[in-house]
C-alpha cells in the first residue's frame, strides 16, 4: 500500500512551507511556542496573514472565497501550519458557519459574511450549548419570538468558544415546541456587540481564557439574519457538526508534539542519569502514540476522501472524534510524564539552594494537558459518538 504523496504536490508544499518560515508573522509564533494565549488582535493578525495569501478557509471552493483546493492540498496545507507551530485557526468562521452560509444562505447573506471570514478579518463564535442542553443538544430552549421582521433573542449559551475574540455569534434557537425535539429549532445569526448581550469569561482548568456564557435578553435581529428555512436548524447543525468533527485530526501537530516528547525524552538529565527514553514502558507509550497517529492519519484520508462534490463527511466523522481526541489526551499524558522525570531528577542533582524546577517545557505542557481534558468533552461527548456509530454506521 502506497501512502506517498503524487509528487506533483511537493512543490505546493514547498510553497507553502516557505510561506510559513518567510512571511507568517514571527511574533505569533514565538508568542504560540511560548504556550501563551494571543490577544484578540493577534488572533486577527494570524488569521488575516492567512486571509491575505486566500489560505484561511482552506477547504472553500473558489467561488465562495476559497482557494479550490482538493483534499490532499488541504491536508499538507494543515500539515505545514502545524508543523510551523501557527495557532490552529479559530474553526467557527471557515470551518463551522462558512460552508452553512454557502450551503444553505441566500446570496444576500452570502455577500454579506462569507468575505470578513474568508479574509480573517470578522471572528465568529458557535452559540450551540445551553446549561441544561450539552451533548442532548435538541433539548435546548433559547427561545427566538418573531415579532413582525424581527426576532426576540431570550436565553443562555455556555462553554462557547472563541466568544471573547468574535463579533458575531450563530446560534440554534426555538422558535416553537414540537413535539419532536429537533423539530421547531433555527439558525440565527447575531452580532456580539448588540444591547441586550452579555459575555461572561469562564476560565479553565488550564487557566486560560478560551470560552464564555453569553446571556441575550430581550435581544432584536432582523429575520434576514435566520440562515435557511425556520424550523430546519437542526438539519444545518448536523451539516455542520460533520465538518467539526473531523476538524479534531490535526496530524501534524500531533506528530510535532510527539518529537518534541521523543526530543525531552532523549536528554541526559544533569548528573548523567539514565535518559527517560530507555524506560522501557515511557518508550512503550511513545511508541504506541506514534502508532496511534499513523492509524488516525489513514482513517482521516479514508474519511475525507469519501466526501463527494464540497458535502459534508458523514456519521462516519465520529470515529475521527474519538480517535483524535484519546490520542490527543494521550500525548499530552506523555509530556506531564517527562515534566515530572525531568524536574524528579534534576532536583535529586541538585547542590543548589537555588534550584528552580523544571525546564521551559513543563508549564505549558501541563496547562496543555490540562486543556486536552476537555477533548472528550466538546463537540458532543465521545460517549454520544459511540452511540452516533453503533446506531447510524454499523446500524446496531
Amino acid at each position: 500500500m502506497n501512502l506517498d504523496f503524487d509528487p506533483k504536490l511537493l512543490e505546493f508544499r514547498k510553497k507553502i512551507r516557505s510561506f510559513f518560515e518567510r512571511d507568517y508573522p514571527k511574533d505569533i509564533l514565538a508568542k504560540v511556542a511560548s504556550g501563551a494565549s494571543l490577544t484578540t488582535p493577534e488572533v486577527r493578525k494570524a488569521e488575516m496573514a492567512l486571509g491575505a495569501k486566500g489560505w484561511l478557509a482552506s477547504a472553500w471552493p473558489k467561488e465562495h472565497g476559497g482557494p479550490g483546493w482538493g483534499i490532499e492540498e488541504q491536508y499538507i496545507f494543515d500539515e505545514e501550519l502545524e508543523r510551523a507551530g501557527a495557532p490552529t485557526v479559530t474553526p467557527m468562521g471557515v470551518v463551522y458557519v462558512g460552508p452553512v452560509l454557502y450551503t444553505f444562505g441566500s446570496e444576500e447573506q452570502q455577500a454579506r459574511w462569507l468575505p470578513g471570514i474568508a479574509d480573517g478579518s470578522v471572528g465568529w463564535a458557535q452559540g450551540y450549548s445551553e446549561p441544561e442542553a450539552g451533548s442532548d443538544l435538541a433539548s435546548l430552549q433559547f427561545s427566538a419570538l418573531r415579532e413582525g421582521d424581527e426576532y426576540v433573542l431570550n436565553g443562555t449559551k455556555i462553554w462557547t468558544s472563541a466568544a471573547n475574540h468574535a463579533d458575531w455569534i450563530f446560534l440554534l434557537t426555538r422558535t416553537s415546541q414540537e413535539a419532536k425535539k429537533q423539530l421547531g429549532i433555527t439558525f440565527i445569526c447575531a452580532e456580539l456587540d448588540l444591547p441586550g448581550v452579555t459575555v461572561k469569561p469562564i476560565i479553565s482548568i488550564d487557566g486560560k481564557y478560551h470560552l464564555s456564557q453569553c446571556d441575550f435578553e430581550n435581544v432584536r435581529v432582523p429575520v434576514s439574519n435566520r440562515i435557511g428555512e425556520e424550523g430546519k436548524g437542526w438539519t444545518y447543525s448536523q451539516y455542520l457538526l460533520g465538518n467539526e468533527r473531523t476538524s479534531y485530526a490535526r496530524i501534524g501537530g500531533k506528530r510535532a508534539q510527539l518529537a518534541g516528547i521523543r526530543s525531552i525524552a532523549s536528554q541526559i538529565p544533569t548528573g548523567g542519569n539514565q535518559r527517560l527514553i530507555d524506560d522501557n514502558a515511557f518508550a512503550a507509550r511513545l511508541s504506541s502514540a506514534q502508532i496511534k497517529v499513523d492509524a488516525l492519519e489513514i482513517t482521516t484520508l479514508r474519511v475525507l476522501c469519501s466526501v463527494k462534490d464540497g458535502g459534508a463527511p458523514g456519521n462516519e466523522a465520529s470515529i475521527l472524534k474519538i480517535m483524535a481526541t484519546e490520542i490527543a489526551q494521550e500525548i499530552t499524558s506523555l509530556f506531564v510524564v517527562a515534566a515530572a522525570e525531568h524536574g524528579n531528577r534534576k532536583f535529586a542533582d541538585s547542590v543548589s539552594p537555588e534550584w528552580t524546577g523544571n525546564a521551559a517545557f513543563a508549564a505549558p505542557g501541563v496547562a496543555t494537558y490540562f486543556g486536552a481534558r476537555a477533548q472528550s468533552i466538546y463537540g458532543g461527548t465521545n460517549e454520544i459518538q459511540r452511540n452516533i456509530i453503533a446506531k447510524h454506521v454499523l446500524g446496531l
